[in-house]
């Protein structure tokens, strides 16, 4: 088939392809000749449109936690330096955003808080010791890998029991009279870490508002009450105290953020307040709600939309079966313990298909940004001290100390490796409706072109850019990245 072979000195040009594969191919790379050819009959056209331009991408990455520090603690310092540039390197994954907690979390090894003393509403004692050991060592190293270059949002799970109406790590809301204190806690977090050389760029103003059913550090918040802490608290503290930080206010499923985006932003006191709102996926297995981030965009358009962490939940890891995670025998929380009207949204799925529909559609329902869960696991998918087993891109076993890279850290390659910060999604009009495409015009011109094949058989295609053209093959089961390493003319 034209344009499927190497050695273009006859050709217009080249552009590179990245694969993986169900078959075994892992981030394989090859160069595939530019065709003057048009698409043969039958063969669908996927053309890129480079004028239409949508949101600006901010990054793509992982989280910092205690229980990954923690893992990676168990490495030698050559195994450990190897998985850290794996994932913050340019040869890498090259991660461009992550995301920390603040206190401690459901992936912490105990409940911790920074300050303890009740009723200190000034935070005499506030102070960062529990994070000394593990999480601000692991952030350091990534950010001295040669080429590293990523932003850090916070989060917290929960306030100190003290500030809260039921005195517990578990549920519970934030007292009235501790909002102020709320509020300083979170500048001298920031502070405090940009003191140990680490900038904060973003905070979230809680991780899911809504609750966890009280299994792990929580605190509760309505729209309203989230509306008056940034109005009236934390954004005037930010003022007060010269912190950048941006601040997104939900940071919950999808399914419930339209409404919260509705009543937060839709007043314009709160709106100029915050930067953007914050996402996660745990509403289905199969369903990246278009329809709802669409229409917060559209309400909306000068706000931004960032997915916040997503994982496979709900399972231990599976140690060096590449296949299982290209097979539908996954299950997440939902499928247990939905409710029966909501079962059929958490049917059994395919790992790597649920992380790149989710990228592709999210990116194509304006996020600007996706960040996934724990960089690295153990293999019980912790240590965790709620025992919320979940599985990371990375397992390691701690006892033989090996490590096992699942096909997910490759998923996420394809996407934060070859989409940079600062790149714009632009329009596709794709004919090859059995693919999901995503695309984005990176700052230094590079169009990286990203394209799921679900389906039992190979696919063709040609790929069109403007005045330049490729024809390609996608193999069953597949994922690839086209890299065009030159601007396409118009």
């Amino acid at each position: 088939m034209a344009g499927l072979l190497t050695g273009c000195a006859a050709q217009p040009g080249k552009v590179r392809v990245v694969e993986s594969s169900r078959a075994g191919a892992r981030l394989a790379e090859r160069e595939v000749c530019e065709t003057t050819d048009p698409a043969p009959l039958g063969v669908p056209v996927i053309r890129l449109l480079p004028g239409q331009r949508y949101q600006e991408i901010v990054g793509i990455g992982g989280a910092f936690t205690e229980s990954s520090a923690f893992v990676l603690s168990q490495l030698d310092p050559a195994q450990r330096r190897q998985v850290i540039e794996a994932y913050f390197s340019p040869a890498g994954a090259h991660y461009s955003l992550a995301r920390t907690h603040i206190n401690s979390c459901d992936f912490s090894l105990t409940n911790y808080a920074y300050a303890n003393t009740p009723g200190d509403r000034e935070l005499k004692d506030f102070s960062l010791r529990e994070d000394l050991d593990d999480l601000i060592p692991l952030i350091r190293e990534a950010r001295s890998v040669p080429g590293a270059d990523f932003k850090i949002m916070a989060s917290p799970w929960t306030a100190p029991p003290w500030m809260k109406d039921n005195g517990a790590w578990q549920g519970g809301a934030l007292k009235p009279e501790y909002y102020p204190t709320w509020a300083l806690y979170f500048s001298k977090y920031i502070q405090a870490y940009a003191d140990e050389g680490i900038p904060i760029w973003a905070v979230t103003v809680e991780n899911e508002p809504l609750g966890n059913g009280g299994q792990w550090e929580s605190m509760v918040f309505t729209p309203r009450q989230m509306a008056e802490f940034v109005r009236d608290h934390l954004g005037p503290r930010f003022a007060a105290d010269r912190i950048g930080a941006k601040i997104l206010i939900y940071d919950q499923n999808r399914d419930h953020v339209q409404a919260w985006a509705e009543e937060i932003l839709g007043d314009p006191g709160v709106a100029r307040l915050v930067w953007g709102t914050a996402v996660h996926w745990y509403s289905s297995t199969t369903n990246w709600y278009p329809e709802a981030l669409n229409a917060v965009h559209q309400r909306f358009p000068d706000q931004v939309l960032l997915h916040t962490e997503g994982c496979i939940d709900a399972e231990v890891p599976v140690w060096r079966d590449d296949d299982w995670y290209w097979r539908a025998e996954a299950t997440d929380w939902g499928y247990d313990w939905a409710p029966e009207q909501d079962k059929y949204l958490h049917p059994q799925y395919v790992p790597v298909f649920r992380y790149a529909c989710d990228l592709i559609g999210g990116l194509n329902s304006w996020l600007a940004g996706w960040v996934d869960w724990n960089l690295v696991l153990d293999q019980q998918g912790g240590p965790n001290h709620a025992r919320n087993w979940c599985i990371a891109p990375v397992i390691v076993n701690t006892k033989s100390r090996e490590v096992y890279s699942t096909p997910l850290y490759d998923v996420m390659c394809h996407f934060s490796r070859y989409i940079r910060p600062g790149a714009f999604r632009i329009g596709v009009d794709s004919g090859a409706r059995e693919l999901m495409v995503t695309a984005c015009l990176n700052p230094d011109g590079r169009v990286a072109v990203v394209i799921l094949n679900a389906n039992a058989r190979e696919r063709t295609y040609q790929l069109v850019c403007g005045d330049r053209r490729v024809s390609l093959r996608i193999p069953p089961q597949a994922l690839q990245t086209v890299l065009w390493e030159k601007p396409c003319r118009l």
